[in-house]
């Protein structure tokens, strides 16, 4: 784990450098809030439609932002020649995974954070639950584990930027699925109870995921 921290590290120093990943990523859910605000501008004037739209508004920016970060994920190894140097590293593929899932779900909740933000600004709906927290990390860990796999997957590929999202879209619908209807329902006033049974598919599916990524990502990352 101490090997998978140092790549989530290296990322980090290289992204506080340059910042293309992260200005992207808010720069696009802006962009997304912004369009959903005036397109449901007459409907935003109620609470209620707001928790309605709310919860899909907030994980279409996930997504779509999250998507574009993932295109991302291997630049500096794949554009420097670095990824040879990372095979040949004395440390397991796992903890290659690992690093580059920490440091992507690390960079998303920040992401998370600042659109839901100005969601509260835009849309004049605040969100205080602590419910919604966890199951933003929970729909996140879900997320960036496929969106790692998949990203050093299609790496070599020229059409990466198309291929990704195609990849990507259809394997996140068992986290879209549970995250989505959680959020509404917190949206909507649910409690814990009524939530439970999205939150445990959710999670079941982050760990099922995590183990199958780590164990097929040597494969995936071998030329």
């Amino acid at each position: 784990m101490i090997k998978a921290l140092h790549i989530a590290v290296k990322d980090f120093r290289i992204e506080a450098h340059a910042k293309e990943l992260l200005n992207s990523m808010l720069l696009f859910s802006f962009l997304i809030l912004v369009v959903f605000s005036i397109a449901f501008s007459e409907l935003t004037s109620s609470s209620g439609n707001i928790a309605m739209l709310g919860a899909g508004v907030l994980w279409i920016c996930f997504v779509f932002a999250g998507t574009l970060g993932f295109s991302r994920a291997f630049a500096s190894e794949t554009q420097n020649g670095a990824i040879q140097a990372l095979k040949i590293c004395p440390m397991s593929p796992i903890s290659i995974y690992l690093g580059k899932v920490v440091f992507t779900i690390s960079i998303m909740l920040i992401v998370e954070a600042i659109t839901v933000i100005l969601f509260s600004i835009l849309f004049n709906y605040t969100i205080l639950s602590p419910l919604f927290v966890i199951v933003v990390i929970g729909g996140t860990i879900g997320f960036a584990s496929v969106g790692v796999l998949l990203s050093a997957l299609v790496q070599n590929i020229k059409a990466k930027e198309i291929m990704l999202p195609v990849l990507l879209l259809p394997l996140l619908v068992p986290v879209l699925l549970p995250a989505v209807s959680a959020t509404s329902a917190i949206f909507k006033g649910g409690d814990l109870g009524m939530i439970t049974t999205y939150l445990r598919i959710l999670f079941v599916y982050d760990i099922v995921f995590l183990a199958v990524a780590s164990i097929v990502f040597e494969y995936v990352i071998e030329d």
